[in-house]
């Protein structure tokens, strides 16, 4: 295969190129005097060649000027090849044909030719109709680029208020810490188990991985409430009075509201999520819980997997009200139901996976 290509003399041609595909010597000459003092002409003396400079040079041609008769391949053949590789929609082309044949015409515009122009051409109406489409597609493809940009500039603010919101909650979440006796590596065995066993167990099904990490990073500010929350009652090294026990209830309640109080959060997808963990993590299977006494599945599966490996880490951890229990004795509390009533499908997920469950309380 050869390529061919003419430039004018007295300007410099374009980074675009026109192909003008015909097998008369004579017609390529003319059609190239008339664009060559706009662009830069390459040319093919059959079909075949033809496309595989179309292939080649993709979207640096700013045209096509294809003949219909030609050896190798047909000028209808070629465009039948472009129109299965997509390339009719990046790159305009014309049909230069003598045939006056209806059944050609028709089948050119079926699969996607911009136009079809008649031999012998008149140079003033070809140049005219051929570069007023290589213009719409000049303007298209800088429309498509600025749009792209423009989306790429949303995608990155988008990424950069979610890291905000992130970094939001993080520190929400370590304000609680450094006010209560928990420990700095709490919140990050939440969120590990929470992730784990929406993961890896049923309770994960028909819950999208982009969801899963949103509610992982959402089960960080489960107890934020806890910032509303007197120091004397929130590290007091004993059992609560049933006043105090009232006033620690309320953290539900508060929590849910300084997430609803910050309107950055609003548009992070993990928001809803925090919301409903930190406004129901303490309710219960059977309706014993608090604030909103739900029973069932009323309660989001979220907020019931955050509610049952928050007690999980509570019961093997050392608090000031508390010495940490054995892992044993904590799963028995756990089954027995002396630390409140669990959906039977969430405690037969949690008990399979709970071997994993310790190595990452373990690890954290």
């Amino acid at each position: 295969m050869s390529e061919n290509t003419r430039s004018s003399p007295s300007r410099e041609p374009t980074a675009e190129k026109l192909l003008i595909a015909d097998d008369s010597d004579l017609n390529r000459i003319i059609l190239s005097n008339i664009f060559q003092a706009d662009h830069t002409i390459c040319e093919a003396a059959d079909g075949r060649a033809a496309l595989e400079i179309i292939r080649q040079s993709g979207e640096s041609l700013c045209a096509v000027l294809l003949d219909v008769v030609m050896p190798e391949m047909d000028g209808i053949q070629v465009l039948r090849a472009m129109k299965a590789e997509g390339l009719l929609e990046k790159i305009p082309v014309f049909l230069v044909t003598a045939q006056n044949s209806s059944d050609i015409t028709r089948e050119a515009y079926d699969l996607g030719v911009m136009d079809v122009i008649t031999k012998p051409v008149v140079s003033y109406v070809v140049r005219r109709r051929v570069n007023s489409v290589i213009e719409l597609f000049r303007a298209r493809r800088r429309l498509s680029a600025k749009v792209q940009r423009q989306e790429d500039q949303l995608l990155d603010q988008a990424k950069k208020m979610a890291q905000m919101s992130v970094g939001m909650l993080e520190s929400l979440a370590t304000a609680i810490e450094f006010r209560s006796d928990e420990s700095g590596a709490h919140v990050r065995r939440i969120h590990d188990c929470t992730v784990y066993l929406l993961q890896n167990t049923a309770l994960g099904d028909n819950i999208s991985r982009d969801q899963i990490d949103q509610i992982g990073i959402a089960s960080i500010t489960h107890d934020v409430g806890k910032i509303a929350i007197p120091d004397a009652i929130l590290n007091k090294p004993g059992r609560l009075t049933k006043e105090e026990f009232e006033i620690m209830k309320t953290h539900t309640v508060q929590g849910a509201r300084l997430l609803s109080q910050i309107s950055q959060l609003k548009d992070f997808g993990a928001y809803q999520y925090a919301y409903d963990i930190a406004l129901h993590h303490h309710e219960r299977w059977d309706g014993g819980g608090y604030p909103d006494g739900l029973k069932g599945d009323e309660i989001p599966i979220w907020a019931q997997i955050v509610s049952l490996v928050d007690v999980y880490d509570a019961l093997v951890s050392k608090r000031c009200y508390k010495d940490a229990y054995s892992f044993t004795t904590a799963l028995e509390m756990i089954r027995d139901g002396k630390c409140g009533q669990f959906n039977p499908k969430l405690l037969q997920c949690f008990f399979q996976a709970e071997p994993a469950l310790r190595a990452l309380l373990y690890q954290a």
